[in-house]
């Protein structure tokens, strides 16, 4: 009889700790599916000039330029060109570009950049706070989706359109 309640009591503190596996995991495999990983790229060669990024030898003060030229409004912190997409009916490309900040309570915004034969145009920044994102393009219009910073299970829409940025609250 003791050996049956040792091993009845193996098994259900097995089983304990299985639901405290899975409980634990269960939302970080959803959110790994949910905001893939952006990509990242330090320069970006264009017909119209190359947008890099310059890097300093402190890693919040690297600052975007256009063939060796800083943008104005200066765009200076931990940079990446994370998307980049060619728009044949403007003859432009925009780029949409990460800031971050080394500031814990908003660690990185965005700043779209539209790379054009006449020379540049940056939208202001905007963004959640964070660093998961999902992009898409359809025509002209530029979409980033992320976590609302107050709601994380909410979503986040800013519509880009060349123009003006356009903020979807959930």
């Amino acid at each position: 009889m003791d050996g049956m309640r040792h091993s009845l009591f193996l098994s259900l503190r097995l089983i304990g700790v299985c639901i405290i596996f899975l409980t634990c995991a269960r939302p970080v495999l959803a959110t790994e599916a949910t905001w893939p990983v952006p990509p990242s790229r330090l320069s970006l060669p264009t017909p119209y000039g190359t947008l890099d990024i310059k890097t300093s030898g402190y890693i919040y003060e690297s600052h975007l330029t256009l063939d060796g030229v800083d943008l104005e409004p200066k765009i200076e912190g931990l940079l990446n060109i994370t998307y980049a997409f060619s728009i044949s009916k403007a003859k432009a490309f925009m780029a949409l570009v990460s800031i971050g900040t080394g500031n814990n309570a908003c660690p990185v915004s965005y700043r779209w950049v539209t790379i054009h034969k006449g020379g540049y145009k940056v939208s202001p920044a905007f963004g959640s706070c964070s660093n998961q994102i999902r992009v898409s393009a359809r025509g002209r219009i530029f979409t980033l989706a992320t976590p609302n910073s107050q709601k994380p299970d909410k979503t986040d829409i800013y519509v880009y359109d060349g123009k003006s940025i356009k903020h979807r609250r959930p």
